[in-house]
């Protein structure tokens, strides 16, 4: 299994949607396989757990916070999720998740959608290789889900770094219990033994009666009366379909004769009348607009050259009119100026008799227009509209309503033939009564046909109900016979599998023991090296053993020594089982001490699976580890999630803490 991809939207700190790459990338140096680890960084609150939350709660819904927690509980806990940050107000969030997993040597693809909205329950959509499986309901899809990664196993899987060291302090073995018997193949056993007891409590084994013999003959002789009934319902089937056939035969000749005396035409002369008027009223309506046109601005329309002339005329004329004002204006303005300069300047004759002869000279270069029509500039206005506005916009509708009378005009001559063919009612009406009687007889045939093929149907399903009934008399008493050997054959596998179940956990517990030891020699700081480990097959409690056989209570080991503990089991199990599945570590070093980081980081992460997902804090995966080279071979990718105090919101941007940095150092330079 790989995870390929998460989406959130309005999720916990996560404002709005963030689409999140999860698929390992690049190549491992000396190594033919991809680098597993996709590294997460971030400060405490930033949001590294809303990242393991939101692959839980795709996947397992309710069952993601724990057993036993009901609805109300579940759509609590979902309100919960939505993110509160500042501007957000539409109180609806979703999750998509996108993985990869193979089932019997086939890789799929799924992708699943969890969406939910404040107080409402949510919605989940599962797609495989891009199709929905719309098939299945949301009941179906969870359990569909719970199959293909069961939850207890992934508790194991994806987990927070420092809750997994609860696994050290369990001292009723049931999470491992249940672990080892879903890894490694136990359950199932489990589940055929289960099968078998209920078959065995089942089995009534009491005695047949005695008249079993006499039961069949009587089946037997009900069984052919039965059949015989329905041979001869069916011969009454075959002669009713003949009778629906003639008397359809019949029907067509006389609707033939009908239709050679104008009967189609008939039978739509009230509709076509009907048509007609409706037609007819709308010719009316059409000439009338027609009417008005002609009688309104629609001659302009037709008249264009002339208009065009028109038009030139007046604006020459009123041109002229406004020059020739202005003239006399002018014309009054130098007698004023005459008057004045007389008084005040002696020799004002000269500028004066200049200023004229130009004026003069003006008005006789001036193009004179006669003056024909001599209307006002309000009456030019209006003509001016009435010919380039109203006229266009009544040859538009003048020009529909003629095209659309044309129509009408065809149409209604179309229907004066037709309604021309159309023989009177009582020339018909014998034809008419003809078809009717024989329509009715038809009807009454096909009910007739309808009963009888019921009724055939009916003694054949009694002559199979009896045969069914014999065939089951004659299972019991061979049961009968057999059950002695049934229920032995029952009982023995019950118990051989109560043997193979007991001796394939001994194994299976074995393989455990060797990888858990194997994994925490390998993990342990090397005062811790001569430890070994026991479980117990019945309780699978693992107890460590020191070098002198003694053993160590756990609860004396500390919170770090817990964690390798657990971390150790995990990989044991993950080792055994031999299942493909990713691992997601949130605070994978909170409570480790320097020597037990160094190990995890060295020897656990590159190499704990084929995708390794880290949520950490800039103290536990520092910039020495980042760097260091054992750690950084398998690195594919790595991320930061920067919290934003204004808005109460996460982001992600690709590259850690320290990469973040020299970016924006880079980017200032």
């Amino acid at each position: 299994m790989i995870i390929k991809s998460l989406v959130v939207n309005n999720f916990r700190v996560f404002r709005g949607v963030h689409e999140i790459d999860l698929a390992p990338r690049k190549q491992r140096e000396y190594h033919d396989a991809p680098a597993p680890i996709v590294l997460f960084g971030g400060l405490n609150g930033a949001g590294k757990t809303s990242i393991l939350t939101a692959v839980r709660v795709a996947l397992y819904g309710r069952a993601a916070f724990g057993r036993g927690m009901t609805a109300t509980e579940y759509q609590a806990q979902l309100d919960a999720l939505i993110h509160k940050g500042v501007g957000i107000s539409e109180g609806k969030s979703s999750i998509e998740l996108v993985f990869t997993h193979s089932h019997n040597g086939i890789e799929s693809e799924y992708k699943i959608t969890r969406g939910w909205s404040r107080g409402q329950k949510d919605r989940l959509v599962l797609e495989k290789d891009s199709e929905e499986l719309s098939q299945m309901n949301y009941d179906q899809c969870q359990s569909f889900l719970n199959e293909l990664i069961p939850s207890g196993i992934a508790d194991l899987f994806f987990f927070d770094g420092e809750k997994i060291a609860e696994l050290a302090e369990d001292e009723s073995g049931e999470v491992l219990q249940t672990a080892v018997r879903r890894l490694l193949g136990i359950d199932v056993v489990e589940r055929l033994r289960n099968d078998l007891a209920i078959y065995l409590k089942r089995h009534d084994a009491a005695a047949l009666p005695a008249n079993i013999k006499a039961q069949i003959e009587k089946l037997e002789a009900d069984r052919e009366a039965a059949e015989k009934a329905a041979k001869a319902m069916a011969n009454e089937t075959v002669l009713c379909r003949a009778k629906i056939d003639l008397i359809a035969a019949d029907i067509d000749k006389a609707e033939g004769e009908l239709s050679r005396r104008g009967g189609a035409w008939a039978n739509s002369r009230e509709q076509e009348k009907a048509k007609q008027n409706t037609l007819e009223a709308e010719r009316k309506e059409l000439e009338k607009t027609l009417r008005t046109e002609i009688e309104g601005n629609l001659a302009y329309a037709f008249a264009p050259k002339a208009l065009s002339k028109l038009f030139t005329q007046l604006e020459a004329e009123k041109s002229a009119k406004q020059t020739t004002s202005f003239n006399a204006e002018l014309q009054s303005f130098m007698n004023e100026l005459s008057q004045e300069l007389s008084f005040r300047l002696a020799d004002s004759t000269t500028a004066l008799s200049t200023i004229q002869d130009c004026l003069n000279a003006r008005h006789s270069s001036q193009q004179n227009t006669d003056i024909l029509l001599d209307i006002s500039d309000r009456e030019f206005n209006q003509i001016h509209s009435q010919v380039n506005v109203l006229a266009p916009e009544a040859y538009l509708r003048f020009d529909a309503a003629r095209q659309r009378l044309s129509v009408v005009e065809e149409e209604i001559a179309d229907l004066s033939v037709n309604i021309a063919r159309a023989p009177e009612q009582d020339q018909l009406e014998a034809q008419l009564f003809a078809i009717k009687a024989l329509t009715k007889k038809r009807t009454e045939a096909i009910l007739e046909h309808k009963e009888t093929t019921e009724s055939a149907k009916r003694f054949y399903r009694e002559a199979i109900d009896r045969a069914r009934k014999v065939q089951k008399l004659h299972d019991k008493h061979k049961v009968a016979h057999d059950a002695e050997s049934s229920l032995t054959n029952a009982q023995n596998a019950h118990t051989m599998l109560a043997d193979f179940s007991e001796k394939l956990t001994q194994v299976r517990v074995k393989q455990l023991e060797a990888e858990f030891i194997k994994s925490y020699q390998k993990l342990a700081r090397k005062e811790d090296l001569q430890l070994s480990a026991r479980i117990n097959t019945k309780s699978f409690d693992v107890e460590l053993i020191d070098e002198n056989g003694h053993t160590i209570s756990r609860k004396a080991l500390s919170a770090g020594e817990k964690q390798i503990y657990a971390i150790s089991i995990l990989e044991a199990l993950g080792r055994t089982s031999g299942k493909q599945l990713p691992i997601i570590i949130d605070t994978p070093l909170g409570r480790l001490d320097s020597k037990h980081r160094d190990k995890l980081i060295k020897f656990y992460f590159p190499e704990a699976s084929h995708q390794v997902i880290i949520l950490s804090t800039d103290t536990e995966i520092d910039e020495s580890y980042f760097n260091s080279v054992d750690f950084k071979y398998g690195i594919s990718h790595a991320f930061e999630i920067q919290f934003d105090g204004s808005t109460k919101s996460s982001k992600v941007k690709e590259g850690y803490f320290w990469e973040q940095k020299s970016k924006t150092v880079a980017e200032v330079n």
